[in-house]
């Protein structure tokens, strides 16, 4: 199952008031695992960027100055996410500026019904808690040192390391995937275990192997146990 994680930067809190995005950033899961594959613009917002904006997400008119138009990244945008469910902390904010722009730019709009929010289902895992998504990195012991402002990019990769916690923890599907990946290498490369270079120690006393030999020599000469003895 292909899934995008997906955040954005914007220049204030709502589209109906003039604000724009300025960076979009996607993150690509296979089968709730990163790929490797990303795709991350900055977009010229086309107004002034207001000091309190800034201060969030550290980009400044200047910077912004010479970067695309959303218009001019649309497809390539469109082209990225496909089809894909769109994981989105807090979507309704994430989900209104994508289709305040997508309408602008005369492009196809996104359907609430391909959205996962992961402030949802961080609530109704942990409800009463904090649920930001700082509040969730260190709930599952996730490096935050890296962010000190915020970044679309950035907060993909946090982000998919929480949405893994959320739906049931890295731990049991990196299992479940490495299973796969095992049972292919077996079957097509002839997979062996190498043996260990010391063997372990027996775990049974004496006494105990002389029993079970002893319970062995009652079974006859066809018991399964001589096999492998």
């Amino acid at each position: 199952m292909r899934e995008i994680i997906l955040d954005t930067e914007t220049t204030g809190l709502d589209p109906q008031e003039g604000h724009r995005i300025v960076e979009i950033g996607c993150v690509e899961l296979v089968n709730s695992i990163p790929s490797g594959r990303t795709w991350h613009c900055y977009l010229n917002p086309e107004r002034e960027m207001p000091e309190q904006a800034f201060s969030v997400h550290g980009l400044s008119n200047d910077f912004l100055s010479d970067k695309p138009l959303f218009a001019d990244k649309a497809d390539e945008f469109l082209e990225f996410v496909e089809s894909a469910k769109l994981v989105i902390h807090n979507a309704r904010f994430d989900f209104g500026f994508l289709n305040a722009e997508l309408e602008r730019s005369s492009k196809p709009l996104l359907t609430w019904d391909r959205i996962v929010d992961t402030l949802a289902l961080a609530r109704r895992r942990h409800p009463g808690a904090p649920a930001s998504l700082d509040a969730l990195c260190r709930r599952y012991g996730i490096d935050l040192s890296e962010r000190d402002l915020h970044g679309a990019l950035l907060d993909c990769r946090l982000l998919a390391s929480v949405y893994v916690e959320l739906v049931g923890g890295k731990q049991a599907r990196l299992e479940l995937a490495g299973q796969g990946g095992r049972q292919a290498d077996r079957s097509q490369s002839g997979f062996s275990v190498a043996p260990r270079p010391t063997p372990l120690p027996p775990r049974l006393t004496a006494d105990e192997r002389d029993a079970h030999q002893n319970f062995v020599a009652t079974l006859g000469e066809d018991a399964i146990w001589r096999r492998y003895e």
